[in-house]
């Protein structure tokens, strides 16, 4: 594995493990100023956007359990696997999310996240018997992605 590989899988590491210690700035610390992040809830969030959803996931996630694997990079590029256990704050049901992650890099910092994980079986586990039944229709589906949008704006107000 050449040098820059090596550099990119640790970093992938460093931030998937202080995420499982739920040390969110020596996560950001992984981010570019201007990093890209996008995932089906919050869809794509650039730079200060970004790092507020990490806190407020962070501060709100009260039994968060992270586990992660299956770290490969390249010079580029990377991947990973990782799973999120938690309880919804909004209905208190728990989630046990199953995510595969890809990442850019760029001058030894992450540029670009991307998660991709179903939001069809993520809101049946948060959300229950409606989730299950409906999580699949476009405005179920944006109303998760605007109810993640407002929450996230009124976090931001709050902490800016």
């Amino acid at each position: 594995m050449a040098d820059a590989a090596r550099a990119n899988a640790a970093l992938i590491e460093r931030f998937y493990s202080a995420f499982a210690r739920r040390d969110v700035e020596t996560m950001l610390s992984c981010y570019r100023p201007d990093v890209v992040f996008c995932d089906p809830v919050f869809g794509t969030l650039s730079g200060p956007q970004a790092r507020a959803m990490w806190r407020m996931l962070n501060a709100r996630a009260v039994d968060l359990a992270v586990e992660f694997g299956e770290v490969a990079a390249t010079g580029g590029g990377g991947s990973a696997h990782w799973e999120a256990r938690y309880t919804y704050t909004a209905t208190g049901r728990p989630v046990h999310n199953r995510i595969d992650a890809s990442f850019e890099f760029r001058d030894g910092s992450i540029a670009r996240h991307v998660d991709r994980f179903s939001l069809w079986r993520w809101a049946a586990m948060a959300l229950g018997s409606q989730g299950a039944l409906l999580g699949w229709l476009p405005p179920v589906r944006s109303a998760i992605r605007a109810r993640a949008a407002k929450a996230l704006a009124a976090y931001m107000a709050a902490n800016s």
